[in-house]
This record gives structure tokens, C-alpha cells and sequence, in this order.
């Protein structure tokens, strides 16, 4: 049962159950070397035609820019990414993927695929239809 952080015990159990799923994909990323954040960032990469500027991936990924570089940091440290100049501002550089930075983000998808896949398990198709349904309604009223 989800700690009493706000008026609604539903959005308690929402906050809780989005937390716990979180914390159980990173669990299985980290045992192939991965995070959720970094999978993010080269999921953003790959799904780009163009190598991106920092702030872009930033705010793609909904992380703050000193996390993003971090990230990035990282990242370049193991060979996933480079940095390249940008061609029309020779002050930015612009991310994108390796060849391994690819392999890598590959890997690290079919790792997130295969956790959620376990997490959901038990919904079957009416539940799962059920749930986004209710998901989109909440959605829509606030945003």
C-alpha cells in the first residue's frame, strides 16, 4: 500500500506503482551495465535522423541540462556516444551514437522489453485496455 503523500489515495498508489515499476527496470538494466536515464538518452539518439544539441536531447528526455551532461559524460566514457562540432556554430557540439553506442541501446531495449513485460504480466488484454484507458482519461483533465 502506497504512503499518504498527497489528499488522494489514488494518486498515492499511481506515484508508488510508477516508483516501483522504475525501481525494478533499473534493477535489470544495471545487471547489463545500463540505467534508465541512460536509456533514455540513447533511445532519443537513435530515434534521431540528426546527431542532437545537449539542450535538445534535455529537454527530449525530461531531464535537467547538468544531468544530461552527466549523462552524456558517461556515455562518451564508454564509448556509446561522441561529441561532434555542431556545422553551422563552431562554439556547439552536437551527441550522437557509436556503432557500439547502437549495439549498446539495442541490448539495453530488448532488457526494458522483456522487465516490463514481466511487470505486466499479470494484465491480461481487457486489463491492459482498461488501464489506458483510465491513464488517457486523467491525462486529458489535466493537460
Amino acid at each position: 500500500m502506497a504512503v499518504h503523500g498527497s489528499s488522494d489515495i489514488l494518486v498515492d498508489e499511481l506515484y508508488e506503482t510508477t516508483h516501483r515499476l522504475r525501481r525494478f527496470v533499473e534493477s535489470r538494466l544495471r545487471t547489463h551495465g545500463a540505467s534508465v536515464a541512460r536509456l533514455r538518452a540513447l533511445r532519443m539518439l537513435a530515434r534521431s535522423e540528426q546527431p542532437l544539441r545537449m539542450r535538445d536531447l534535455s529537454e527530449m528526455t525530461g531531464v535537467a541540462a547538468r544531468t544530461t551532461t552527466s549523462i552524456v559524460d558517461g556515455l562518451e566514457r564508454d564509448g556509446l556516444v561522441e561529441r561532434v562540432r555542431h556545422p553551422h556554430d563552431r562554439r556547439a557540439f552536437l551527441v550522437r551514437l557509436t556503432d557500439k553506442g547502437l549495439r549498446r541501446h539495442h541490448e539495453a531495449e530488448e532488457v526494458d522489453r522483456r522487465a516490463l513485460a514481466e511487470a505486466t504480466a499479470g494484465l491480461d488484454a481487457e486489463d491492459r485496455a482498461r488501464l489506458r484507458d483510465l491513464l488517457a482519461r486523467i491525462r486529458e483533465s489535466t493537460g
